[in-house]
Formats: C-alpha cells, sequence, structure tokens
C-alpha cells in the first residue's frame, strides 16, 4: 500500500469503513432497479399519482384512505384503458410494487445521507473525494425529481410513462450506481491492477476499450428501457431474423417523419438497435479479453476482463431466451438483474484498470482528527 500512504491516506479502518458504505448504499440502488423494473412490468407504476417525498412514506392506513388512493387512480387513463372494474384488492397489488418503489428511493438518499455527513463530522473525507459524495448525493436528489417527472407523463394523455423519460430514469441510476461503485473500487489497496510486463501501448489500450465497454453498457441499458417503454420485446420475437431478415428493410426501419423519431418511437428500430449493440458489446468484449490475456498476464486485469466477457455472453443469451418467449416476468426480471450484474463488472473493471494508470491519482481520504 506504499501508493496509497505517499498521498496521505489514513488508517485502513478509515478507508474501508468509506469503502463498504459505499457499496452498500449500490447495493440498495441495486435493489431498487429491480424494483423498479417489478413495477413496470406489472404496470404498477402509476398507481400513486402524487408526489409528496416526505407524507408518501406512509401508506393508506384505513378503508377510507385506501377508497380516496384507488378513487385518484380511476380519474387517470390508464385505469379507463387497462384496468376498468379492477377491484380494491387489485389495486392493493400495483400500489404496494410502486409504495415499495418510492420508499427505497427514500432509504437510499438516508443511507447516503447520515453516514456522508458523519465522516464529515468525523474529519475522514479530503476535498476531492468530498466534491464527488456531494455530487453522487446531488444526482441522487435529482433522480428522485426525474422519476416524479417520468410519473407524471403517464398521468394525461396517455395510458403509460413516456420511454423517454423511462430511459432518462433508468440510466440516471446507472449513472449513480457507476459513481458509487467506481468510487469505492478507487478506495482499494491501490496496488496496480497491470502486471508491470505489459507495455506502455497495450497498457493504454486496455484502460481505454474498458472504459468505451462501461460506457457501451450504459448506452444498452438506455436503449433496453427504449424497448421496454415502447413495449417491443412482445413484437418480432424471432432470432436471429427480425421482421424476416437479418437487417429489416429500410422503408420500415425509417418509416416515420422526422428521421430522429425514429431511433426513439420506431418499436423496429429500437429493437434492431438494442440487438446490434448487444452483438457489438459482445464481440468488443471478447477482444478486450483476449487483449488481455495477451498482454495483463495472469492477475485483475484478465479476471476482471474474462468475468465482464462471459457476463455479457449469458446476459446476450439470456436476451434471446426472453424474446423468443415473448418477455414473461420472470425472464424479462431476470434479464435487467444480469445488466446491473454486467454494469457492476464493467465499472468494477474500468475502475480498477484507470487507477492503475496513475496510483497518486487515486482518491485521498483526508487524515481523520486524532480521537485520543
Amino acid at each position: 500500500m506504499a501508493a496509497a500512504h505517499s498521498i496521505g491516506v489514513p488508517a485502513d479502518d478509515h478507508r474501508r469503513a468509506i469503502r463498504l458504505w459505499l457499496y452498500a448504499v449500490a447495493a440498495l440502488v441495486f435493489a431498487m432497479v429491480l424494483v423498479g423494473g417489478a413495477t413496470r412490468l406489472t404496470e404498477s407504476g402509476l398507481s400513486i399519482t402524487e408526489w409528496r417525498p416526505v407524507m408518501g412514506v406512509v401508506p393508506p392506513l384505513t378503508d377510507a384512505q385506501w377508497q380516496a388512493e384507488f378513487q385518484r387512480y380511476q380519474e387517470i387513463p390508464q385505469y379507463h384503458a387497462l384496468n376498468n372494474g379492477m377491484s380494491l384488492a387489485a389495486f392493493k397489488t400495483i400500489f404496494w410494487w410502486e409504495w415499495t418503489h418510492r420508499l427505497i428511493g427514500r432509504l437510499i438518499g438516508l443511507a447516503f445521507l447520515v453516514p456522508f455527513l458523519w465522516f464529515l463530522w468525523r474529519g475522514s473525507i479530503g476535498p476531492g473525494l468530498r466534491g464527488r459524495l456531494a455530487l453522487i448525493f446531488g444526482l441522487g436528489a435529482l433522480q428522485g425529481a426525474v422519476g416524479w417527472w417520468m410519473v407524471a407523463s403517464g398521468l394525461a394523455d396517455r395510458v403509460e410513462v413516456s420511454q423517454y423519460r423511462l430511459a432518462t430514469h433508468l440510466v440516471l441510476a446507472g449513472v449513480i450506481y457507476v459513481a458509487m461503485i467506481w468510487t469505492a473500487a478507487q478506495l482499494g489497496s491501490g496496488k496496480p491492477a497491470l502486471a508491470d510486463g505489459a507495455g506502455e501501448g497495450a497498457a493504454t489500450r486496455l484502460r481505454l476499450t474498458a472504459i468505451g465497454l462501461l460506457i457501451l453498457v450504459l448506452a444498452q441499458i438506455y436503449l433496453g428501457a427504449l424497448v421496454a417503454g415502447l413495449r417491443a420485446g412482445y413484437i418480432y420475437n424471432t432470432w436471429p431474423l427480425i421482421d424476416g431478415g437479418l437487417i429489416p428493410q429500410a422503408a420500415r426501419l425509417f418509416s416515420a417523419s422526422p428521421l430522429w423519431r425514429n431511433f426513439f418511437e420506431n418499436t423496429l428500430m429500437v429493437q434492431f438497435d438494442h440487438r446490434m449493440l448487444a452483438y457489438t458489446i459482445w464481440i468488443c468484449a471478447l477482444l478486450h479479453a483476449i487483449d488481455a490475456a495477451r498482454n495483463s498476464g495472469k492477475g485483475p486485469v484478465l479476471t476482471g476482463a474474462l468475468m465482464l466477457a462471459g457476463a455479457v455472453t449469458l446476459q446476450a443469451a439470456l436476451g434471446i431466451w426472453t424474446l423468443l418467449e415473448v418477455a414473461p416476468l420472470s425472464l424479462s426480471l431476470a434479464h435487467q438483474a444480469l445488466a446491473m450484474l454486467v454494469l457492476t463488472a464493467a465499472t468494477l473493471h474500468a475502475a480498477r484498470l484507470a487507477a492503475s494508470s496513475s496510483p497518486r491519482q487515486m482518491i485521498a481520504l483526508k487524515p481523520a482528527v486524532s480521537q485520543r
């Protein structure tokens, strides 16, 4: 840990505590993404039609409160188009999914803010890390507003939320998750991830391709949200052909006007883009693993590259299976969970490689004030 001590990192227990705290909050974000996926797939996201950041933590407790909540839901288009005549018991089922999703969001805010303030009070966080953690908290607060912005899009003139807002909400969650995992990973031992024998050119290439893969995975999550928002997974349920060919007819891919709308609103184009990016990520992950095997030696870089390539391969196979089965709830949730595991592997791998480029640039913690 010479590199770590050279930048003034304090005792191991302080660094370890902050790292474990960030991983724990990231685990809550992981859980929230999965609950959010279940909320979307069960058509539960519009069951709560008001945004009450504080008082909303208390669910309806009396029959009168349940009837009032149900009546508010009956006033939106989704009820009349999809759930007209549903029972109060059925409404409670979708209500609890959305309430749980929002509750986890509030828990994440508390789980991040309270320890953050405690570490600040203890004097354990230096300016660089302090600024990064404050930014992550700010993104979390923004995520709450984006979540309501998304829900509001489905309360009038629509029976579901906007796919644009859904994709923004999911990708912002992914960015917050990446920021926490990345920061925690760089608070590790500080040991270089690359073997000493790796050439500078190969080392730079490995770092850049690892970061590139991470960006592609986030882009794929965005496209996946568009597919979900448009319900494009319920159509074109053949593979490897889509709409009768490996590449659909241009007239059908670009049927909307103006041209840009096809990439966000044309179900055929959106699903085609999702498939093509999946193939691209899979090929790039395999090539990256081969490059790591040739240039990094046996160590954390090769392990990380192989884990990432394996996770991407499993995710591609699961995506094909989900498509062929017309996106049942269980497979769709598994597909989303594995997407988060792929994002985790890509983030850890890229963060460790980025840190190894210059150990002195790792985030420093402020030396803790002596309590004696």
